[in-house]
C-alpha cells in the first residue's frame, strides 16, 4: 500500500488523478493540500505516525508537494518520536536537499520503500526534445549552457534550482519563493492579475478553462518582450526521490507574461504538471519547450 505525504501546491492533487488505486494521504498540520486528507501528523509525532502508517500495512512513501520547516515544541515530543529527536534536529539544521536525506533515511529505518512521485507516474517526466513547433534559436544555446551552470552552482550552495538568462547572462536566480515568484518579477503586465494568480483554481482542476482564459487575454506576446529563457533542473547529486523541480501551465503563463523566448528544462531532472496545456500556451505565443539533456548532448 502507498501512503502519499502530500504538501501544498498542484502536484499531490495531479499524482493522485494519475493512480489507479487512491493511496492514503496524509499531511503534515500546518501544510494542507487541495486534497481530503486521511491522516494529519505532527512532527512531533512523527515515530507514533510511522507506526500507523505500518498498522495500516503501508509499505512505501512518496512525497509530493511543497513543505516548510515547522517549529518544534520540545514539549509535544512523544515517546514513540523520542529516540528520532538526534536525527530530526540534525534534518533541520541541514539544507533542503540533506534534510529530505535524513527524512528518507527515518522512513527507510522503520521499514518503508521511498519512491518519487515520477515513479509512481512516468509521464510526468516528458522525453527529451523540443516539443513545441518553435525550436531554439543558436543564441539560446549559449543561454541554456549559461543557465545551466548557475543551477549547478545554486544546487551546490542549496539555494534554488531556476534562474533566467538573457543574450548570455544570468539575469535573475530562484530564491525561496519559487520559480514563479521569480518570473512575476519580470512581467511586462505587473499592473494587471493574471489568472495564473489564483492558486484556488489550480488546485480546484479546472486547468482546461483556466488556460484557454488567458489565451483569450493574452493572444500575442508583448511587443515589447525582452526574450531570453527559463531554466530549470535538478541540484547537482540531490536525491531525486523528493523536491525534484516541477513547472506547468501556470509556468509557462508566467514566462510569456515576463517576455521570455521559451522554457528550458533537463531531460530527466523536471517534472511537467500537465504537458499538453503548458505546450498549448507557448505554441500559441510562439515560445518553445526545450527538454535538453544535461551538457547540451
Amino acid at each position: 500500500m502507498l501512503a502519499l505525504i502530500a504538501g501544498t501546491g498542484n502536484l499531490p492533487p495531479a499524482l493522485v488523478a494519475r493512480l489507479q488505486v487512491r493511496p492514503l494521504i496524509c499531511a503534515m498540520r500546518g501544510f494542507d493540500p487541495a486534497l481530503p486528507v486521511d491522516i494529519s501528523f505532527r512532527l512531533e509525532h512523527l515515530g507514533s505516525f510511522l507506526a500507523d502508517l505500518k498498522s495500516r500495512g503501508v509499505t512505501r512513501i512518496c512525497m509530493a508537494g511543497a513543505v516548510r520547516r515547522p517549529p518544534i515544541d520540545p514539549s509535544e515530543i512523544d515517546a514513540a518520536t523520542a529516540p528520532l529527536v538526534p536525527r530530526i534536529q540534525a534534518a533541520l539544521t541541514q539544507g533542503d536537499d540533506g534534510a529530505l536525506r535524513v527524512v528518507i533515511k527515518i522512513f527507510q529505518a522503520a521499514g518503508f520503500g521511498v519512491v518519487a512521485a515520477h515513479e509512481v507516474a512516468p509521464d510526468l517526466l516528458p522525453r527529451t526534445g523540443v516539443l513545441t513547433k518553435t525550436g531554439p534559436a543558436s543564441k539560446h544555446s549559449a543561454d541554456a549552457y549559461a543557465g545551466e551552470e548557475c543551477v549547478v552552482a545554486m544546487g551546490a550552495a542549496d539555494s534554488g534550482q531556476a534562474c533566467v538568462v538573457r543574450d548570455g547572462d544570468v539575469v535573475l536566480r530562484e530564491d525561496i519563493h519559487g520559480t514563479d515568484a521569480m518570473l512575476q518579477k519580470l512581467c511586462l503586465l505587473h499592473d494587471r492579475k493574471s489568472v495564473s494568480d489564483d492558486p484556488l483554481a489550480w488546485a480546484t482542476g479546472a486547468i482546461a478553462d483556466l488556460v484557454n482564459d488567458w489565451l483569450v487575454r493574452h493572444p500575442d506576446r508583448p511587443v515589447t518582450a525582452q526574450g531570453g529563457i527559463l531554466f530549470k533542473g535538478p541540484k547537482p547529486g540531490q536525491d531525486r526521490r523528493a523536491d525534484l523541480p516541477l513547472i506547468g501551465p501556470q509556468t509557462a503563463m508566467r514566462a510569456a507574461e515576463a517576455g521570455l523566448d521559451g522554457i528550458v528544462i533537463e531531460a530527466g531532472g523536471v517534472m511537467v504538471l500537465d504537458l499538453a496545456a503548458l505546450c498549448k500556451i507557448l505554441n500559441a505565443q510562439g515560445m518553445f519547450l526545450w527538454v535538453r539533456p544535461r551538457g547540451g548532448i
